[in-house]
């Protein structure tokens, strides 16, 4: 029968066995420990205190802004200066309909976009393009508001719900353009070299793999490029302007004429010397708060979703 050899831990070459782990305990005492925690305190309380005037315009929005929240306002037509009462559903709908114009314009321009940089990244023209789009994203939105008047307001000869969807699709189109390259660009190489393995075209690979794989990421770069159109205000004041009316007629609807919008009713009350006005002014502020932060929140579960994939 084979006696075992017992050994001490010095023998084995354990690196830990001198190690004097009471050593390691964290005290205030010692200086490189009271400097990291004082660091640590440090950007806390700097982090609350940048914090701060987000929560304060938020209470400040629910407070002013919640009391005037009703059916009324999501169904009727703003009123005239002297008027109480009334709404802003007009404005709701013509914000919904100009963001989805832009959608409809700016997402099949910036995914063919993303495909081609992301499967052409080292040719001149690529570069080109990538840095527009990256030049753009800085773009002031007011350029771009005047861009749209000179060539759809100026050509057609009136304000409408297309000029200020063009507006709005200028400065959508490097975000969704950039953010879905990247989408593309993390899709695993295993995938696309299996799908070419097995016989599949650029093409397929393209439309197969790369798109479905990549959809959340690109969804949710088209969510904060809809956040960011939805709260514009310039480029909509030179391009659809404003109106106190729905935007059909007799069962129809007119998409060239003035539409409003909820950034240009914000605008257009908060200034006057009307109580009831200013009063809806908070209350479409609220409102197209909560339509920013839900198109946020989707695009921040879309893009939580992407990175869960396997």
């Amino acid at each position: 029968m084979a006696i075992e050899q017992v050994t001490s831990p010095s023998e084995t070459g354990d690196p830990f066995v001198d190690v004097d782990f009471s050593q390691l305990e964290r005290s205030l005492r010692r200086p490189r420990t009271l400097v990291d925690f004082l660091l640590t305190l440090l950007v806390t309380g700097m982090t609350m205190f940048s914090l701060i005037p987000l929560f304060s315009v938020v209470v400040m929005l629910l407070w002013r802004g919640g009391r005037k929240l009703s059916l009324a306002i999501f169904t009727q037509l703003p009123p005239a200066p002297l008027e109480q009462g009334g709404g802003f559903g007009n404005a709701i709908v013509g914000t919904l309909i100009i963001v989805a114009l832009a959608v409809l314009a700016t997402v099949p321009i910036g995914l063919l976009t993303a495909i081609y940089l992301s499967q052409t990244h080292e040719s001149r023209v690529a570069s080109v393009v990538r840095f527009c789009a990256k030049i753009l994203t800085g773009f002031p939105s007011i350029l771009a508001g005047v861009f749209a008047y000179g060539v759809i307001v100026l050509t057609t000869g009136g304000y409408s719900a297309f000029a200020g969807a063009v507006a709005l699709s200028i400065l959508m189109l490097p975000t969704v353009i950039l953010t879905a390259e990247d989408a593309i660009r993390m899709v695993p190489v295993r995938m696309r070299d299996a799908a070419i393995g097995m016989g599949a075209t650029h093409t397929q690979v393209v439309w197969m793999v790369l798109l479905p794989t990549a959809m959340p990421g690109i969804l949710t770069g088209v969510m904060l490029a809809v956040a960011r159109a939805a709260g514009e205000t310039a480029p909509l004041l030179i391009t659809a302007l404003f109106s106190n009316y729905w935007l059909w007629s007799r069962g129809q609807i007119n998409l060239r004429q003035p539409t409003a919008s909820l950034a240009v009713l914000i605008y257009n009350f908060a200034g006057v010397p009307f109580q009831n006005q200013v009063e809806l002014a908070w209350a479409a502020a609220l409102v197209l708060v909560l339509l920013v932060l839900g198109a946020n929140l989707l695009g921040q579960s879309l893009s939580a979703r992407r990175f869960d994939q396997p």
